[in-house]
């Protein structure tokens, strides 16, 4: 557990990794975080949460999308064979 004066120095438990960034895309997080009132680190956080959030849903689509066109497909079967008896009776 961290202490109250290491939460109110802006540091945090959890993973310290160094990336390299950009100068560009560092001054601009950095201008963000300030506007923000927002540490870097809580900014990067934030950051790659929405990105990893953002991604994780295609995976979760395009399962969603195989899981359709397998009921789909045996939908149509399905309208198939039970409009066969219909169409027989019909006049064109």
């Amino acid at each position: 557990m961290q202490s109250a004066s290491a939460a109110l120095d802006g540091y945090t438990s959890g993973m310290k990794t160094a990336i390299s960034i950009p100068d560009d895309v560092f001054e601009d997080a950095e201008r963000l975080a300030r506007t923000l009132k927002k540490s870097r680190s809580r900014l990067y956080v934030d950051a790659v949460r929405e990105y990893v959030a953002r991604h994780s849903g295609d995976q979760v689509t395009q399962a969603l999308d195989q899981m359709l066109g397998a009921v789909r497909a045996s939908d149509s079967e399905f309208a198939a064979s039970a409009a066969r008896p219909i169409l027989k009776r019909s006049d064109w």
